[in-house]
C-alpha cells in the first residue's frame, strides 16, 4: 500500500510517502497552514490524489505517558473532518519524540540549524511512517489491510 503520512503542526505540515512495497519512508515535503481546517483538508486531500496514497497516515502526539492533551484533540479533530471527506482511509498513530528524533538525525548529518529547521516536519512524517510500516512488519499485516 501506499501511504501519505502528515506531521501536523500548527503552523506547517511536514508530509512523507512510502513506496508501494512499503520497504521505505521518505521526507517529501512541508506546506504551511492556511488558518482554515477546510483549505487544510483540500490540500490534504489534493497531495492523496496526486501521490495516489491508499491510506493517509497522521501522527498523534500523545504524551509522554500516553494521555491525549489539547495538541493530540486538536489532531484528532482534524482527522474526522479529514475522514468525512477522503475517499481512503485515515489513520492516527502514535508519533512521540518523532520531531526530537528528526532533529537528532539532522543534526548527525551535518545540517545547519536553519536547513533542519526547515525540514524538521517532513523528516518527523517519514519517521512517523517508518514506525507504522516496521509496526505492520510486526504483525504481518497483508499488503492491502489497513491495520
Amino acid at each position: 500500500m501506499r501511504f501519505l503520512a502528515l506531521d501536523l503542526g500548527d503552523v506547517r505540515v511536514g508530509y512523507a510517502l512510502c513506496d508501494a512495497l512499503e520497504i521505505a519512508a521518505y521526507p517529501a515535503g512541508v506546506f504551511h497552514r492556511k488558518g482554515s481546517v477546510r483549505e487544510d483538508i483540500e490540500g490534504v486531500l489534493a497531495l492523496a490524489t496526486q501521490h495516489e496514497a491508499d491510506a493517509i497516515l497522521i501522527g498523534l502526539p500523545l504524551s509522554l505517558n500516553g494521555d491525549v492533551g489539547p495538541q493530540a484533540t486538536k489532531v484528532q479533530g482534524f482527522a474526522r473532518r479529514l475522514a468525512n471527506k477522503a475517499s481512503v482511509p485515515v489513520l492516527l498513530w502514535d508519533e512521540s519524540l518523532t520531531s526530537v528524533e528528526a532533529d537528532d538525525l539532522m543534526r548527525a548529518h551535518g545540517l545547519s540549524r536553519a536547513r533542519r529547521r526547515a525540514k524538521i516536519d517532513q523528516q518527523a512524517a517519514a519517521l512517523i511512517l517508518e514506525s507504522y510500516l516496521a509496526h505492520r512488519r510486526r504483525i504481518g499485516a497483508p499488503a492491502d489491510a489497513i491495520v
